[in-house]
């Protein structure tokens, strides 16, 4: 079961990654621009953590989503060091785009699946990711091993 969940999630993001370079940009900026417009103000240390990369990374994806006009640095009001990410007027055809790309491949990858099969999936998959969510850290895990 495991390998078919990682085949299969890697097959999304290979199929993501082809639908972004179609539009000129990568998955990777994809999930920037939609974790922005889901949480405008994200600093890019809360933008790494949240797409699972270092800080480093998320600054080249801000370099260029900046210079494509997409994005912009603010300082943050409390800490000069920081830097808050909003999305310029710029990104709104780009989001619906990649909106309008991902509700495309949702589609195709459900096509031919019930409803009703769906819904188990879904719901198998959410109670996968509570339990993932309460596993303890590693050193409690060794020190009841």
């Amino acid at each position: 079961m495991f390998i078919l969940l990682h085949d299969v999630a890697r097959l999304i993001r290979v199929e993501a990654d082809k639908r972004a370079r179609v539009m000129g940009m990568t998955r990777a900026q994809w999930s920037l621009l939609l974790r922005l417009a889901r949480n405008p103000g994200l600093s890019q240390k809360e933008v790494a953590d949240l797409l699972e990369v270092e800080p480093i990374s998320v600054a080249r994806l801000v370099d260029r989503l900046e210079a494509a006009g997409l994005v912009e640095r603010r300082a943050d009001e409390q800490d000069r060091r920081i830097w808050r990410l909003h999305l310029l007027p710029r990104a709104t055809a780009k989001l619906e785009e990649i909106t309008r790309q991902w509700e495309c491949l949702a589609a195709f990858i459900v096509d031919g699946i019930p409803i009703s099969t769906r819904e188990t999936i879904i719901n198998g998959l959410q109670h996968m990711k509570t339990n993932l969510l309460q596993v303890p850290p590693a050193t409690t895990l060794k020190e009841s091993a």
